[in-house]
């Protein structure tokens, strides 16, 4: 056990000093400078095997001993320039990954392209280090789509991790690999709290006065929630629809006197938490709830005020926001 930490203290040295000298890019071109070939433990074998079929030939005076070795050692060497030949002149582009929450998995497209007139077979793409191989064929000039995954451990801007791609292709005794380390970044929004409680009160709207009845979780720009009671021609049917096809059977009548009253802000005080990640987490629900209900809201972090909006827009700001701050 005293072995095997030295020797794996060395490993993840020599692969942090190696993955320095690779430079981050977003589109790589495999070339003879950046593409290295070694035997497997199948070629190791191998090896062996021609080894003692030879000096078996030599002392018996095997005369099909030698064309057995020398054809299975010309088909070896002919394997080795293959498989190079493999992954050299191959690009890989990584596509602009969407940002995600913290908890779920981000995923990295990686296009692979091929501008010469033969296929490539089995090339294989994973995070360095994962063990966790995608294996694609790229027809002969055309691309193949490959799909990672990583989970992000917090929230904010994430590089994304150093990928390995290699091929073992065609008679697997020789790997061919090369290390990405590709610039793009990916955006992780916190993780929005479950079972979230409602909205909070809003504000008296500048220059109104204040409504002297309490507003519901709902009451704001004119809709809230729907009240036993309601005319069916103050519902809204499109936001029912939209709530129904997320797997929610919540209702919104209109409210006309509300967009007069209050407004919805969003603020770390308005949570009532005093954990730091527990406020952005609940400030992270309470958006996407008021973005279903297709509410007007703004957000108040601090010395940061994102103004009053809806839509995709506003609830992309307000994710970002929560994500950097």
């Amino acid at each position: 056990m005293t072995a095997t930490l030295p020797r794996g203290w060395l490993a993840a040295r020599w692969q942090r000093w190696w993955m320095a000298r690779v430079a981050p890019s977003d589109h790589l071109r495999l070339t003879q400078r950046n593409v290295y070939i070694l035997p497997t433990g199948s070629g190791w074998m191998l090896a062996l095997t021609l080894i003692v079929l030879l000096v078996a030939s030599i002392n018996f005076q095997l005369n099909l001993g030698y064309l057995l070795t020398f054809l299975l050692a010309g088909c070896a060497g002919a394997s080795t320039w293959t498989s190079h030949a493999t992954l050299r002149g191959l690009q890989l582009r990584l596509l602009p990954p969407e940002p995600q929450f913290l908890g779920g998995s981000v995923t990295l497209p990686v296009q692979l392209l091929n501008e010469r007139r033969t296929s490539r077979h089995a090339i294989a793409l994973a995070l360095r280090g994962s063990g966790l191989w995608s294996w694609a064929d790229v027809p002969a000039q055309g691309s193949a789509l490959l799909q990672l995954a990583f989970e992000p451990t917090r929230r904010g801007l994430q590089d994304v991790p150093p990928l390995a791609v290699q091929t073992h292709y065609p008679m697997g005794i020789f790997r061919v690999w090369a290390w990405w380390r590709p610039k793009a970044r990916v955006l992780v929004y916190p993780r929005p709290e479950p079972g979230a409680p409602p909205l909070p009160a809003g504000e008296a709207r500048a220059g109104a006065a204040a409504s002297t009845r309490s507003t519901s979780g709902s009451e704001y720009d004119g809709v809230r929630a729907y009240r036993r009671g309601d005319a069916q021609r103050l519902i809204v049917w499109k936001k029912a629809a939209q709530a129904m096809a997320s797997g929610s059977d919540a209702l919104v009548s209109r409210d006309g006197q509300g967009a007069q009253r209050s407004e919805l802000w969003l603020s770390l005080q308005a949570t009532g938490l005093q954990a730091p990640e527990a406020r952005l987490s609940r400030l992270t629900a309470w958006v996407l709830h008021a973005d279903r209900l297709g509410l007007t809201y703004g957000l108040r972090l601090g010395a940061v005020t994102i103004a009053q909006d809806s839509g995709a827009a506003q609830r992309e700001r307000c994710l970002r926001t929560l994500a950097l701050y």
